[in-house]
Parts: structure tokens; C-alpha cells; sequence
């Protein structure tokens, strides 16, 4: 078992921190915007639909620099792969309707949420983790919920897109909940 100094703690927890502000930001921005755009699948939303993955590839990166001194960031580096397919798969999609859309957004909210729920685990002993595996948790099921959905009659855009909200709620919980490690308490 490796012992992580304290001082690398709160500095890995202060650049989290400002990551989950960051993602709640974006997701709430992105979600308002979507929402009123979600009834139909055009050029603009499926564009934004692809751009909320890649815009997770990007806080993996920053999330796996910033942990490297507290622990091994090989489920960061799953989740950039993981992301970037979703993001490929959202704009292969788009093209062919709503229900490929749910499918895969689907199946990257399961994948994805279980990552998410593996790495709030791994860091449980930084603190304000327990968002962060509720999220996860959530995540895969939500997604799998979604999937179900692609085979509704009308399917919708909207449970989709409106999930981003809760997952921002959860990162500015562990953002909050992060502010004592990232002091040094």
C-alpha cells in the first residue's frame, strides 16, 4: 500500500476542485442549452451532442495530470477512450435518427458511469468522493434506461440531455465537499 504525503493530497484535491466547478459549469450551460433544442435531431444538436464527450475527454486529461501523484490515472486514461468512441459514435448517429442517438449515448452513460464509480472508489480517502460514486452509480443506470428508450415509439432527446443536470448537481457537491482536503485539514 502507498502512502501519499498530505501536501500532494491537497494540491491533487485543490486541482480536482476547480475541475468539478469547472464541469458543473459547462454541464449546466450545455443542458440549457440543449433542452429547448432536444425535441428535434438536427445539424446544431447533434453537434452539441458531440461536443459534450469531448469536452469529457478534455477534463480526463486535466483530472489525470492533476492525480498523477496520488494514484495510477489508468481509468482516466479508459475513460478519454471510452469518450472520445462516444463522441465518434454520436456523430455517426446523427445521422441516422434519434434511437442510434439514445443507443449510444446510452451505452457511454453506462461505460462511462462505471468508470466514474471506480475512480470515486479509488479515491475515496481524498474526500468528497461519495457524489462522484452516487453519480457513477446513477450514470449506468440512467444510461441503460436510455437504451431502453431508443425502442419507444416517439423516442425523445430530452431524459438524455436532461441527465447532464443531475451529473453537474453531483460534481458541484464533490466540489464543495473537496474545499477541507484541498486546505490541508
Amino acid at each position: 500500500m502507498t502512502t501519499v504525503a498530505p501536501s500532494s493530497l491537497a494540491t491533487t484535491a485543490s486541482a480536482l476542485r476547480r475541475l468539478y466547478f469547472v464541469r458543473f459549469g459547462f454541464a449546466i450551460v450545455w443542458a440549457l442549452v440543449m433542452i429547448p433544442l432536444a425535441k428535434h435531431l438536427n445539424p446544431v444538436t447533434a453537434t452539441l451532442l458531440v461536443i459534450y464527450p469531448l469536452f469529457d475527454v478534455a477534463a480526463a486529461i486535466v483530472d489525470a495530470r492533476a492525480s498523477r501523484a496520488t494514484g495510477s490515472p489508468v481509468l482516466l486514461y479508459v475513460n478519454i477512450v471510452i469518450s472520445l468512441l462516444a463522441a465518434v459514435g454520436l456523430a455517426v448517429a446523427g445521422a441516422s435518427g434519434i434511437p442510434a442517438v439514445l443507443r449510444v449515448w446510452g451505452a457511454w452513460a453506462v461505460v462511462a458511469g462505471l468508470v466514474q464509480l471506480a475512480v470515486g472508489l479509488t479515491r475515496r480517502r481524498m474526500g468528497g468522493q461519495w457524489p462522484m460514486i452516487i453519480s457513477g452509480g446513477i450514470s449506468v443506470l440512467a444510461g441503460a434506461s436510455f437504451i431502453a428508450s431508443a425502442a419507444a415509439n416517439d423516442p425523445a432527446l430530452t431524459n438524455a440531455v436532461g441527465y447532464a443536470i443531475p451529473g453537474a448537481i453531483f460534481f458541484l457537491i464533490a466540489a464543495i465537499r473537496l474545499g477541507r482536503t484541498a486546505k490541508g485539514n
